[in-house]
């Protein structure tokens, strides 16, 4: 994924409402033409309707089941006080939505019995002044809310289909929480039950802000939580227990989610799926918090971290951000000194090296088959250079005492976490380097690796490939007389330590020198010609050697 990838919009059927209200039937154009007038109830009008009832029978009440809105027009109520307020207890009984009493038939104005019973029991009264012809009002509200409903099942079977792909494919936690973001349209963040933060994603400004408060509006969360497995309050909240194998494991919160209760309910359902099939296929030997930290290092070696997402996820995977400074380090082992079989402990080896380092602290994770990266946050105050290399010395200690070499490339120090993605990449390209020329000291930086260095940073570039054809040509269909040059520069064009280096007698060195002359066209004596040789071998080596962690892309774009 490259640095100008775009962050995908919210998916459109965020907004499907798969439900009515009692205010949303009376707001309705057809219903508003009939002189709609609430006479009791009127603070009960958000409650949902389910279903419209057209019925004249006065014992209606056992045919329903709740959430209905009971239209009548009293006929058989009409004269009998004790059966009209009975009506209304019974409706309250059953938890109807709301009566709407069509005027005409059976009374010309609102019954008062009826209306003082609604009043008492909390049940909207709804009389309409004008004649109503209820089937068309049934047809109204019952077309709109099947196509709710049909609309929710196609939302839920969208979100189901894309974030199953993303997990067949084998999306990191953090693509599959973007993904989820995108559905929602607003801030969502995974936390543990310790409610430490493993991952977010969403809008960078409103993120920052939650995190900044997250003691506090952690607890929150916690009070929310525990009324079912989604949990959905009135100010967009969505709280989603998580759990898999039987077990509950975390929470995903949305944060001012806009769109209905039902399609909150229905996303938090389908998200929670999605994490918990996410977990089941992902590495059982990892926990997240330990994948969290792995995608995050994995994103900054390979340069396709988000700078607006840096601060949420080094937080989110626990390394202290505030009045640090950070610096970026790679390993790269040399030998390895494994049996077949044996598991690379490479990584449990740096990380228990940071852990053995007081004045800092670090998020460790393999980044590629020869590669661990250590991202080390040092307090202000503190030698960050100094710390860098007591970490490096317990790292090579280490796997020199299970027969292992390795060299350690470190970027520079960066006093804020915009900083980092670039310290990253650079410190990527001093540990390839340093393969080939080792340091002295226990770690390798931009300055230490020189010209070496500088061909490792570009030797992806297409000039500097076509450089390499121009100068090797010939010899690199001959890779002997290759080694052969390659030698006899890194003994500082000594023939005899060159011919000692290549078990040949010296005669034979000449010729073979002389042959390298003729097939490249140039004179071994001409000093510009030998310095663009020497470069161009340099680059040939950071051609074939270590290569730089590939970007990562989330699966289906560009």
């Amino acid at each position: 994924m490259s640095e100008q990838t775009p962050t995908p919009a919210a998916r459109e059927p965020r907004t499907t409402a798969a439900r009515l209200t009692v205010r949303d039937v009376l707001g309705l154009d057809l219903v508003t033409t009939w002189g709609p007038e609430v006479v009791a109830g009127a603070a009960h009008l958000d409650r949902p309707v389910r279903w419209l009832h057209v019925a004249e029978a006065t014992d209606v009440a056992v045919m329903l089941a709740g959430g209905e809105m009971v239209l009548t027009t009293g006929l058989l109520l009409a004269g009998n006080d004790q059966a009209q307020a009975d009506y209304i207890e019974s409706m309250r009984r059953v938890d109807v939505a709301a009566v709407v009493l069509g005027l005409g038939r059976a009374f010309r104005t609102t019954p008062e019995p009826m209306r003082r019973a609604a009043e008492r029991c909390g049940v909207p009264l709804i009389v309409l002044h004008r004649p109503a012809p209820f089937v068309r009002m049934t047809e109204e509200v019952h077309s709109r809310l099947l196509y709710g409903r049909f609309a929710a099942l196609n939302l839920s079977d969208n979100i189901r289909s894309s974030l199953t792909a993303l997990n067949l494919s084998g999306a990191t936690l953090q693509q599959l929480l973007d993904e989820i973001a995108c559905y929602s349209g607003c801030p969502v963040v995974l936390v543990n039950l310790a409610q430490r933060v493993l991952a977010s994603a969403g809008d960078r400004a409103s993120l920052s802000e939650l995190l900044r408060d997250w003691d506090r509006v952690s607890r929150q969360v916690a009070e929310l939580a525990g009324s079912g497995p989604v949990t959905v309050e009135p100010d967009g909240w969505i709280v989603v227990d998580l759990e898999a194998r039987g077990r509950r494991w975390g929470r995903l919160v949305f944060f001012g989610y806009a769109g209905s209760e039902e399609s909150g309910l229905l996303l938090g359902a389908r998200a929670a799926e999605a994490l918990a099939m996410h977990r089941l296929l992902g590495d059982r030997d990892h926990g997240w918090e330990e994948q969290a930290a792995e995608a995050l290092l994995l994103d900054l070696a390979s340069g396709a971290a988000r700078p607006e997402q840096l601060f949420t996820r080094v937080r989110a995977a626990g390394l202290p951000v505030n009045r640090r400074t950070f610096v970026p380090v790679v390993v790269r082992v040399l030998d390895d000194g494994r049996t077949d079989g044996e598991r690379d402990d490479t990584p449990e080896l740096v990380d228990r090296a940071v852990a053995e380092t007081p004045e800092a602290a670090g998020l460790v994770a393999r980044i590629d088959p020869e590669g661990t990266a250590a991202l080390l946050s040092i307090p202000y105050g503190e030698d960050s250079d100094a710390v860098v290399c007591r970490v490096a010395v317990r790292v090579r200690d280490a796997l020199a005492l299970r027969g292992r070499r390795a060299v350690l490339g470190a970027g520079f120090a960066c006093s804020v976490l915009d900083e980092v993605r670039r310290s990253f990449v650079e410190a990527v390209h001093v540990a390839d380097a340093a393969v080939a020329a080792p340091p002295d000291g226990p770690v390798a930086r931009l300055g230490d690796v020189r010209l070496r260095g500088l061909v490792r940073l570009l030797r992806d570039d297409p000039e500097l490939q076509a450089f390499i054809e121009r100068e090797l040509g010939p010899l690199l269909e001959n890779p002997s007389l290759l080694g052969v040059l390659r030698t006899y520069m890194e003994t500082g064009r000594n023939k005899s330590l060159a011919a000692q280096a290549l078990h040949v007698s010296r005669p034979t060195l000449y010729r073979r020198l002389q042959r390298i002359e003729a097939l490249l066209g140039i004179d071994l004596e001409d000093w510009e010609r030998l310095t663009s040789l020497y470069v161009a071998l340099l680059a040939h080596e950071g051609q074939t050697g270590p290569r730089p962690v590939p970007p990562r892309s989330a699966p289906g774009r560009a």
